[in-house]
């Protein structure tokens, strides 16, 4: 998986001896400001999950040429990648949820079911818990027929 762009992936043996990144847990003061003047002096800390750590290192480790290239990215360069990473997933998620709700939308008796389940929610609550509702069973459904191809039994559709 090539992650790098043009001239900043370099081969450096040097930077591939700093390919194993601490797995403790780690800690930032609070910038002054963050939340207003009144900004806590405690500082954040950062949950460290072994196994997420060790994918990562495990990513490094295959792809030093794209290690290299983040860490010569600019730290301004390297935040709006982070945001526009989180933009994605958030569009991302919202895809799905209007593919839910149109695949629920266009059957009535479909709907009229999701309608009978949130009949006691809020109106305005309404959309949201049909969409998590049928994500939710959108995820079992996958995940029996997966359980049943790989056992090799025919699926329904």
């Amino acid at each position: 998986m090539n992650h790098f762009a043009g001239n900043h992936a370099g081969n450096n043996n040097n930077q591939q001896n700093k390919l194993i990144m601490s797995t403790t847990t780690k800690t930032k003061p609070t910038p002054n400001g963050a939340n207003g003047a009144s900004a806590p002096a405690e500082p954040i800390t950062y949950r460290i999950n072994p196994e997420v750590e060790a994918k990562i290192d495990a990513h490094i480790k295959e792809n030093p040429k794209y290690w290299n290239f983040i860490q010569t990215m600019p730290r301004e360069r390297l935040e709006r990648t982070a945001v526009l990473n989180e933009v994605r997933e958030l569009d991302r998620q919202q895809r799905i949820r209007e593919g839910v709700l149109k695949q629920i939308n266009q059957n009535p008796e479909l709907k009229r079911a999701y309608d009978l389940l949130v009949k006691n929610v809020p109106e305005d609550q309404k959309e949201g818990v049909i969409a998590q509702i049928g994500r939710t069973a959108r995820r079992a459904v996958a995940r029996v027929q997966g359980q049943h191809q790989a056992k090799g039994e025919a699926v329904a559709v």
